[in-house]
């Protein structure tokens, strides 16, 4: 991710929620393609090193961080511990993009939603990334790029029973991040959300490998007829936040395989 804008500056990504999944193949994406990477995760520092280690035998270098996004009182001391390791692994002072992964997935019907649980969905999906990257701004170079991963899930064909929670955290995303655009485009920052479509991760505690009825539904559904891997995210993540993708604001990029069409 050279940065032609920024060429005396170290291209640096911090993803978080990177330990599995999306997370990880967007990590390790972006390193492919140059870059350094500050990477978090919340309870699963092993599978965070199993990241770092993938990034290490690409040549790339990589720190694993423990981030709570549910808990926003953690962010003051965690952007700390983002300064430190800019100046100690790469002699840095800024990140050149922020990709907003972290959170999680699973659904609850409306007739069962309780306030505690519409909190748990509202503090990790929209307003940790939402305060992260406010703390987070000061550190992102001029001419860099925030993206945030959404969903399908808000848009019309995927409406699905027991996900008014989560899709209405992931459309307050997606809105938020379309007027950030407009906001910090004098700076050259470049601000977007992707949505991927129904896609192979731990998401709903390994429902996709708990029943496989799910994932076959899902293929049945989609126009490319398989389930998305987490490396068909990762590889758009690495281009949405590199300089091939310099002229793209303001939007949220459908990577879905024809789901739902």
């Amino acid at each position: 991710m050279n940065n032609s804008s920024q060429t005396d500056t170290p291209s640096i990504a911090l993803v978080t929620g990177a330990s599995s999944g999306i997370g990880r193949s967007a990590a390790i994406e972006i390193a492919r393609r140059g870059s350094g990477v500050i990477l978090t995760y919340r309870s699963r520092p092993e599978e965070a090193d199993r990241t770092v280690e993938a990034i290490r035998e690409l040549g790339g270098r990589a720190r694993a961080l423990r981030l709570d996004l549910a808990d926003t009182t953690t962010i003051p001391a965690f952007v700390g511990e983002v300064i430190e390791a800019l100046h100690s692994e790469w002699g840095a002072d800024s990140l050149t993009a922020l990709v907003n992964n972290g959170g999680f997935g699973g659904g609850r019907t409306f007739a069962d939603m309780t306030e505690d649980a519409f909190d748990d969905y509202y503090r990790a999906l929209f307003r940790g990334p939402y305060f992260l990257t406010k703390a987070l701004l000061p550190l992102i170079a001029d001419g860099g790029a925030i993206l945030s991963v959404s969903s399908s899930s808000p848009r019309p064909g995927d409406t699905q029973e027991g996900y008014s929670a989560y899709a209405g955290m992931k459309a307050g995303l997606i809105v938020a991040s379309r007027y950030l655009a407009k906001e910090l485009g004098p700076r050259g920052i470049r601000v977007n959300t992707i949505a991927p479509g129904p896609t192979r991760t731990r998401i709903g505690d390994d429902a996709f490998a708990r029943y496989p009825e799910i994932e076959q539904a899902m293929a049945a559904r989609t126009a490319l007829g398989r389930l998305g891997e987490p490396e068909d995210i990762g590889r758009v993540i690495a281009f949405l936040v590199s300089d091939d993708a310099a002229w793209i604001t303001g939007e949220d990029v459908l990577v879905a395989g024809g789901y739902a069409l």
